[in-house]
């Protein structure tokens, strides 16, 4: 006697994605697909370690906004994990009693992610172009093999950065950080 699989093919809903548990590297919903973000390696991480303080220590003490690793941020029929989310700290949700909330059902201020080996770039410009249809001020894309940062903000074309005396531009909420293309990529010699 034969045993037959029975196969759903109805896409999973939203909903039931957010229900099951996290993986790591972490996945994705995006057009009722599951997409299962590549590990992160040696400069990916390095650079997102950094990069993740050094918003942190501009913006922190003044309550200005906070920079959040691999934080999952679900809107606008999408559940995403940006290798960095930044929040204005009035939009950063929070709990009752204040304390921050485990989740995020907005799109963060600045989106930032870094491309790894064999990532589509593709998908990652997806995905910061769906952040900035949802309300984000501007998304970045780390290219650490070119040493280039694309910027990304509502309405406007992308801009190339690889001159490494370029300072980077950052929303306006983060105007108190100054970094130059060489700044940032100077990280992966440290």
């Amino acid at each position: 006697m034969k045993s037959t699989v029975q196969v759903n093919l109805s896409p999973l809903t939203l909903q039931d994605f957010l229900k099951q548990p996290e993986t790591k590297p972490a996945r994705e919903y995006i057009d009722s697909q599951i997409i299962q973000k590549p590990m992160p390696q040696g400069k990916h991480s390095t650079l997102q370690g950094e990069l993740v303080p050094t918003i942190n220590g501009i913006l922190k003490p003044n309550r200005i906004g906070r920079a959040y690793p691999e934080l999952r941020c679900t809107f606008g029929g999408r559940s995403t994990v940006p290798d960095i989310a930044v929040f204005q700290w009035e939009r950063i949700p929070r709990e009752s009693n204040g304390e921050v909330a485990n989740t995020f059902a907005i799109a963060p201020g600045w989106t930032i992610e870094i491309l790894s080996p064999d990532q589509s770039q593709t998908k990652v410009t997806k995905n910061i172009l769906h952040c900035l249809k949802h309300g984000t001020q501007m998304g970045w894309l780390l290219d650490p093999d070119e040493k280039t940062v694309f910027v990304y903000q509502q309405k406007q074309e992308i801009e190339v950065f690889d001159d490494p005396e370029a300072i980077l531009p950052v929303p306006d909420f983060a105007n108190g950080l100054q970094l130059t293309v060489k700044d940032l990529f100077a990280w992966l010699l440290d």
